[in-house]
């Protein structure tokens, strides 16, 4: 089992920066492939971003690239997203993924069977 707990969200003026955290319990989190999610109010749940178990591959959504950054330090079991040049249509509540799959290029709900409880972004125009 893994239980995954986010946090870094919080509210911040367009343009700005925010780097979310996801820390993984369990002595398996080397060999997981890890994924971010979002879900705007009204919206079904979206992929962002997903990155590799040995952190050497990454997988972005189109209109994420070139503003957020997922990487990961198996160290400290926790994954990351950095994302900078927020819009207001980046405002949603990010959730944290793990799969069993180690690769990056996986970014179905359905690939994902452990699931954190989210954090909110909200960027204000």
């Amino acid at each position: 089992q893994v239980k995954l707990v986010e946090s870094g969200g919080g509210l911040v003026q367009a343009g700005g920066s925010l780097r979310l955290s996801c820390a993984a319990s369990g002595r398996t989190f080397s060999y997981l492939g890890m994924g971010w999610f979002r879900q705007a109010p009204g919206k079904d749940r979206e992929f962002v971003a997903a990155i590799s178990s040995n952190g050497g591959s990454t997988f972005y959504e189109d209109s994420v690239k070139g503003r957020f950054t997922i990487s990961r330090d198996n160290a400290k079991n926790t994954v990351y997203l950095q994302m900078n040049s927020l819009k207001p249509e980046d405002t949603a509540l990010y959730y944290c993924a793990a799969s069993h799959y180690s690769g990056s290029y996986n970014n179905k709900q359905t690939g994902y069977p452990y699931w954190g409880q989210g954090t909110q972004v909200t960027v204000s125009s």
